[in-house]
């Protein structure tokens, strides 16, 4: 077999898949800084002639997979294959492994850092240095005074693998921390589950940590974001599409909460129009890096070559393929 890697690969996970298979065409899209849309993803495929495929950001679609029907799976270094049409992979009859758990805790590390951040006034602050602000007279230790993370109230929206590890970070700052989700069916552990509106009213930081689905797509409306805290902050490093982000920003520019972090937003890269909640004075705003690390790549790679040995073996199969419905055809 033949695999075409397009995702950025440890250097031992490679050797390993050059192991594993017959030839590998190693391609990351990292080379270049460009992901390829479906014209240019079904050229290199006619191109390469690959058995199997590795991407992380290429768009895969039916008439990429109308026009090229050799694939034997496809390999997607992210948590859920947001980059692939997974009705037209099944369809074609190609099972999709993906890699949960992938970032988990780089985008843990990154939360609890934009809290710290935005808690302490940290960037205004450093700005007001280099803008030569800091004079005689100026008092900065009052002028930046900010906030304390240890004691805050926490509340997560999703209770998944991100959810926990953030938890256990927060742990260290012996934050008051609950959960709304509607999978686990009670406590965990000293986490407390709490319904969606007790964790939007009661926290002190409320923060998103679930996929897109039907029963998520734009849960956070405005009276939920309207019941939280005027001295509250809110943090999206989930998706866009889980949130109303025009109720967001009309209660941030009314200051109805203290302040928001938000790392996603409707269209990436933004519209003018994507970018006035970014513009926001008491709104901080990432380019989704939240999940970017060096460690992610390994992380990746370790992930992924266990489930393509699975697969070769036929092991697991219900567990390893995103896409469970091909395993009938």
């Amino acid at each position: 077999m033949k695999v075409y890697v397009r995702a950025p690969y440890e250097e031992a996970c490679l050797a390993e898949l050059k192991e594993l298979f017959d030839e590998v065409v190693y391609e990351p899209w990292t080379t270049t800084g460009q992901r390829y849309y479906e014209d240019e993803m079904l050229e290199h495929l006619l191109a390469v002639q690959p058995d199997a495929l590795i991407t992380e950001l290429d768009r895969v679609t039916e008439k990429v997979l109308a026009g090229y029907d050799r694939l034997k799976f496809i390999g997607d270094c992210r948590g859920t294959p947001a980059n692939l049409q997974v009705d037209a992979c099944t369809k074609a009859g190609v099972p999709i492994l993906c890699t949960p758990g992938r970032n988990t805790q780089a985008v843990a590390e990154m939360v609890v850092g934009l809290i710290l951040t935005m808690y302490r006034k940290t960037i205004p602050a450093i700005q007001w240095v280099q803008d030569g602000k800091w004079v005689q007279g100026t008092t900065p230790y009052y002028l930046w005074m900010g906030h304390e993370l240890q004691g805050k109230k926490v509340g997560f929206v999703g209770f998944g693998a991100i959810s926990h590890a953030v938890a256990k970070i927060l742990d260290g700052f012996e934050c008051d921390i609950s959960f709304y989700d509607p999978f686990l069916p009670g406590d965990q552990g000293h986490y407390r589950k709490k319904s969606l509106e007790e964790i939007f009213s009661e926290s002190d930081i409320v923060t998103l940590h679930l996929p897109v689905t039907d029963s998520t797509r734009g849960m956070i409306t405005e009276p939920l974001l309207r019941s939280m805290k005027k001295t509250a902050l809110f943090v999206n490093a989930a998706r866009s599409a889980i949130v109303d982000y025009t109720a967001l920003e009309k209660v941030l520019r009314e200051e109805a909460i203290a302040g928001a972090i938000i790392d996603v937003l409707d269209t990436e890269p933004p519209t003018e129009a994507d970018l006035a909640i970014g513009k926001c004075p008491n709104v901080l705003l990432t380019p989704h890096i939240c999940g970017a690390t060096y460690e992610v790549t390994d992380h990746q790679s370790r992930i992924l070559n266990e489930r393509i040995k699975k697969w070769l073996r036929g092991e697991d199969m219900e567990k390893i393929v995103y896409n469970r419905d091909v395993l009938k055809k």
